[in-house]
C-alpha cells in the first residue's frame, strides 16, 4: 500500500540582506583647512601692524625700556595660569634652566629692546622687510656652517632674491638720502634681530622644543629682569597718556605674545609647518598699509621694488624642498 505523498514543503523565506547601516560620515575637510588658513593670515596681520605699534610707541614719547616692561608684564599674566597647569617643572618645563636661559638670552628683553631701538630711526616697514626676509637666509647659513645642512638649489635661488630685494629695498637708507636720514642704524638693528632669531630657531629645532612651552618660558624668566632694565633704561610711564601704555601693553603683550603664537602654532598644526608659512610673505605687505594708513609713512618706488623682490625670494625659499 503506497503512502500518499508528502505535501510539498512551503517554500523557504526569501532572506533579505540586512539595511546596511550608514558608516559615520568623516566631516568635509574643507572647515578645518579654512581655520588653519584663517589662523596663519591673523597671525601675519598681528605680526604686520606690530611694526606700526612699536613705530607709534617712539611717537606717543614711550622709550625701549618702556615698551618692553609694558609687553612681557602683559604677555606674564596673560600666559601665567596656563604656564602653571603645562610647565613641569615650573617656569622651564621640559627645557630645563640652562636651555630656558639661553633662549630668554636671545628672544627675550633684548629682543624688544633691539626692534623698539630699531623702529626710533628706521620707518615701520624697515622692520617687517628686513627681519623677515633675512631670517631664512641667516638660518640657512648657520645650518650649513654650523649642522652641515645641505640645502637645495632653488632654495638657494630664493635666498639670493631675498638678499638682492633687501639690498635694493635698504639702498637708500644706505647711502643716508634726506628721506631715509639716520635709518640705516634701524636696519643694522632689524639685521641683528633676525641673527637673534636665526640662532634661536635654530638651537629650539635642535633641542626639539615646544614652541608654546618657550613662549610662556621666555616670557616668565623675562619678568625677574624687568626692575634691572628700569635702571639701566629711561622709563617715562608715568609721564604718558593711558591710552598710549594700553595700546603697547595690549597689541605687544597679548596680541603678540600669547595671540599670534597661538595661532600660528595652530596653523602649523592643521596646514604643516611649510604651508604655515607661506603666510609670512603677508607681514611686509600688512605693514606697509598701515604704515601708510595710520603713520602716513609711504614707501618710495625703490623701496616697492626691493619689498617685491624681498617677497617674491620668500616664496620661492619656502616652496623649495629643505634639504639638496
Amino acid at each position: 500500500m503506497r503512502r500518499p505523498p508528502l505535501p510539498p514543503s512551503p517554500p523557504a523565506p526569501i532572506s533579505r540582506p540586512a539595511p546596511a547601516r550608514p558608516h559615520p560620515v568623516s566631516p568635509p575637510a574643507s572647515p578645518r583647512l579654512a581655520i588653519g588658513f584663517a589662523c596663519g593670515i591673523l597671525a601675519s596681520l598681528i605680526w604686520g601692524v606690530q611694526a606700526v605699534v612699536s613705530r607709534q610707541s617712539v611717537t606717543d614719547g614711550l622709550s625701549a625700556g618702556d615698551v618692553t616692561i609694558l609687553r612681557f608684564l602683559a604677555a606674564a599674566l596673560v600666559l601665567l595660569p596656563f604656564a602653571l597647569q603645562r610647565l613641569k617643572p615650573f617656569p622651564v618645563g621640559k627645557l630645563g634652566w640652562k636651555r630656558a636661559l639661553i633662549l630668554t638670552a636671545l628672544v627675550g628683553p633684548s629682543y624688544s629692546l633691539i626692534l623698539v631701538g630699531g623702529a626710533h630711526f628706521a620707518p615701520a616697514l624697515h622692520s617687517s622687510v628686513i627681519t623677515p626676509g633675512l631670517i631664512p637666509v641667516v638660518t640657512a647659513l648657520l645650518a650649513v656652517l654650523v649642522l652641515g645642512d645641505r640645502i637645495s638649489p632653488l632654495r638657494v635661488v630664493g635666498l639670493a632674491i631675498i638678499v638682492t630685494g633687501i639690498a635694493v629695498f635698504s639702498y637708500e637708507a644706505l647711502v643716508d638720502t634726506p628721506t631715509r636720514e639716520g635709518a640705516w642704524i634701524g636696519d643694522l638693528l632689524f639685521v641683528l634681530i633676525a641673527l637673534l632669531w636665526s640662532v634661536f630657531g635654530l638651537l629650539a629645532r635642535r633641542w626639539g622644543a615646544d614652541a608654546v612651552e618657550v613662549t610662556m618660558a621666555t616670557c616668565l624668566l623675562s619678568v625677574p629682569l624687568l626692575p634691572l632694565l628700569a635702571l639701566v633704561q629711561p622709563v617715562h610711564l608715568l609721564q604718558v597718556p593711558l591710552p598710549a601704555i594700553a595700546l603697547q601693553a595690549v597689541y605687544q603683550g597679548v596680541l603678540v605674545g600669547a595671540g599670534a603664537l597661538f595661532l600660528y602654532t595652530q596653523a602649523v598644526a592643521i596646514l604643516g609647518a611649510s604651508r604655515a608659512a607661506l603666510f609670512l610673505p603677508l607681514v611686509p605687505v600688512v605693514t606697509a598699509l598701515a604704515g601708510s594708513a595710520l603713520l602716513g609713512e609711504h614707501a618710495s618706488p625703490l623701496e616697492i621694488a626691493g619689498m617685491a623682490l624681498a617677497i617674491l625670494g620668500m616664496v620661492v625659499a619656502l616652496k623649495a624642498p629643505s634639504h639638496a
